[in-house]
């Protein structure tokens, strides 16, 4: 045994566990169970080892269906203490891109299984994915979740106030509107470390050291593992560089290592729970925003992995997600129509919201989740798209009442009382100036011209209400064409909005684009995409670039849902941001906002631009630049329809939606209070 030291660190892991692996096939789940499972729970009893076990109700009623017995001993041990249930809903899915109404539902239905599986309510959640949202705490609260664990690097790297020390001891995560729950770090770092010390890629005097980093004379817990259990001897199969197999078992690796811990008297390993006990101890306690404008929605492990990998990218990402939203609208409207909650049809919608069939899912299991998309669509009587804007077709030359319009060489000049818009006819009706006239006479969004900025690196034009394709090694695919407007009022149902349509000509097939203005001061863009198919690649859509001229930099901010019921505001400040720069040749884009509400806005503290999507069209996600530039800025929102990355598989979508509209409007800003990011800041800087 080694000699005692003033210098210790308390231990804590959990495993991960998830029968719906993306890449494991049903018939290999009573493989799973008998080499990834069993061993755990015999670790646990042989070495006395304290570990937390994390599973959803769904995984849970796997496990109980294949092998009874597993789920009888977790129990038991459970009651000895040395094992403890960590929640994280019926399903795993992703919740900053759900209806606030869906993550309810999700934490309800799970706690309510695992009372009925194995008579635990766990006490811990775990956020799914690490994808984590400030929306999502109040969820968490509602459940009756004393804390969540969420990883810590992510979120540290964009708030530099951060002691260091905070990774060691358990926080408190806040909302934006007051909300707070303690939080438990896990560390993505540690656990691809303790993953290579299992997968013989190191030795077990390489990674001891490693631990010793980390041993202080002050309170220290670290997360010794915090991931996933079915990569232990057993292969999912998801890519080509797994390790192979070792002749000494990998659960024997594990072993090894915790015996070795365990003889330390410099280590104490302790549950996932009992770090909370060191709440009021100095440097604990602190209120933390884990979110930034940089990055809204931290997600765990290195930048590739990101919330665009369950939103937009895929096998049908998009289409799967939108095709979940109009199934979403339908429940909520059954359920106000018959006065209750129809549990099991919000558990099936949970189900088809899971994140796994969003990744690397195998073409059997594919096909067995569209099967059961088709068959509850079918159930709850909807179609595969309820889309009918743009339907009718316009009356040219015939121009609503009290609207003007004026062709002035490549623009189109369109006026009422309320608005006046500029369209680009030499770059597809793109936006070259929009202005609200009871907000203001400068152009709030358009095009800034190539020159605008003095730098280089901004040395083009920068539209608005276009759309972009960027595709590997090919051309990109837009509709900054010329086009021959028509121009006119619809025929019905909208016959007080001018309408102007145009089409471009693209190698996967036309755009038909139509710009709407309202009579209410609304401005619609809708796209109507006649491809066949969509290669791989990034599409964004409905740029909105803001003119620096009309809005005041040091209030800028942008807002929207990420799955909570309230909305979420983030400060611009003097932050480079760029959610939609690429991560590498094979990851398109870092970072995204869910709009899980259909709504995005942004601005400052007088003027705010709001864009408004059809999430049952297609559930896009909004993506943010602003880059800092000498005496000025540049602003610009996106909607992203599609990004790359290693889920993509390398092949074209066929079944993605092809009607998608947005609707932009302008107006007042709320009153901004101090952003909590900011509040949150002034609290960290010192330990308590």
């Amino acid at each position: 045994m080694t000699t005692t030291t003033g210098r210790r660190l308390r231990l804590f892991a959990f495993f991960h566990l998830n029968l719906a692996y993306s890449s494991i096939e049903e018939d290999q789940r009573s493989e799973v169970v008998q080499h990834c499972y069993w061993p755990l729970l015999r670790l646990v009893r042989t070495l006395e080892l304290p570990v937390g076990i994390e599973a959803s109700a769904y995984t849970l009623e796997c496990i109980r269906t294949i092998d009874p017995g597993w789920a009888t001993e977790f129990a038991t041990l459970c009651s000895k203490g040395l094992c403890e249930l960590i929640g994280s809903g019926y399903v795993q899915l992703i919740g900053p891109l759900v209806p606030p109404e869906v993550n309810a539902a999700n934490l309800r239905l799970g706690n309510e299984a695992y009372e009925r599986l194995l008579g635990i309510r766990p006490s811990i959640a775990l956020v799914n994915e690490q994808a984590y949202s400030a929306g999502l705490v109040q969820h968490y609260l509602d459940a009756g979740f004393r804390a969540i664990i969420m990883e810590w690097d992510n979120p540290s790297r964009y708030h530099p106030e951060w002691s260091p020390e905070f990774r060691y001891l358990p926080q408190i995560a806040c909302g934006q509107h007051g909300e707070e729950i303690p939080l438990i770090w896990n560390k993505s770092i540690a656990f691809q470390k303790f993953q290579r010390l299992a997968h013989g890629e190191m030795e077990l005097e390489e990674y001891l050291p490693y631990l010793y980093g980390h041993l202080s004379e002050s309170p220290r817990m670290f997360p010794v593992y915090g991931n996933d259990i079915e990569i232990f001897d057993f292969r999912p199969g998801r890519y080509r560089t797994e390790p192979t197999l070792l002749e000494i078992g990998e659960w024997e690796r594990i072993s090894r290592l915790c015996d070795a811990i365990l003889k330390d008297d410099r280590f104490e390993f302790i549950l996932p729970s009992a770090t909370l006990d060191w709440m009021e101890a100095p440097g604990a306690g602190n209120r933390l925003h884990l979110e930034s404008a940089e990055d809204p929605v931290p997600v765990k492990k290195q930048e590739k992995y990101n919330i665009t990998r369950w939103a937009v990218t895929g096998r049908n990402d998009l289409g799967i997600n939108s095709r979940c939203r109009r199934l979403y609208d339908a429940l909520i409207n059954k359920d106000k129509e018959r006065s209750g909650t129809d549990n099991q049809s919000w558990r099936e919608l949970c189900y088809l919201w899971s994140s796994d069939f969003r990744t690397h899912i195998t073409d059997q299991r594919w096909a067995a989740y569209l099967k059961r998309l088709d068959a509850f669509e079918r159930r709850l009587d909807i179609g595969k798209t309820t889309a009918t804007s743009g339907s009718s077709r316009i009356m040219e030359a015939q121009l609503p009442a009290g609207f003007r319009s004026r062709r002035e060489g490549r623009f189109l000049k369109l006026e009422n009382d309320l608005m006046q818009v500029v369209l680009n006819c030499q770059r597809g009706l793109a936006i070259d100036s929009l202005v609200v006239k009871k907000i203001s006479d400068k152009s709030l969004l358009g095009t800034l011209p190539h020159g605008y900025y003095q730098d280089i690196a901004l040395g083009a034009d920068y539209y608005s209400g276009h759309l972009m394709l960027e595709t590997p090694g090919q051309p990109k695919i837009t509709d900054l064409s010329a086009v021959e407007p028509r121009i006119g009022c619809a025929q019905d149902g909208d016959s007080d909005s001018l309408i102007v349509e145009g089409e471009v000509a693209t190698p996967l097939g036309l755009i038909r684009k139509r710009i709407r203005v309202s009579a209410e001061g609304q401005l619609g863009i809708e796209y109507k995409l006649e491809w066949e198919e969509m290669p791989p690649g990034a599409m964004r859509l409905a740029h909105v670039t803001l003119n620096p001229e009309a809005f005041h930099p040091e209030r800028l901010y942008f807002e929207s849902h990420n799955g909570g019921f309230l909305s979420e505001r983030f400060s611009v400040g003097a932050k480079r941001i760029e959610h939609g720069r690429s991560v590498s040749f094979l990851v398109s884009a870092g970072s995204a906002m869910g709009m899980t509400d259909g709504e995005f806005s942004l601005g400052d503290e007088q003027r705010t631009v709001k864009v408004q999507t059809q999430p049952d069209q297609a559930c896009v996600v909004a993506q943010v630049t602003f880059i800092p530039v000498a005496g000025s800025f540049f602003y610009r929102a996106s909607f992203s329809a599609a990004e790359l990355d290693e889920t993509c598989r390398n092949r074209p979508r066929v079944d993605f939606p092809r009607t998608l509209a947005f609707t932009v409007t302008a107006g007042q800003s709320r009153a901004i209070n101090k952003n909590p990011s900011e509040v949150c800041a002034s609290e960290a800087v010192a330990p308590k």
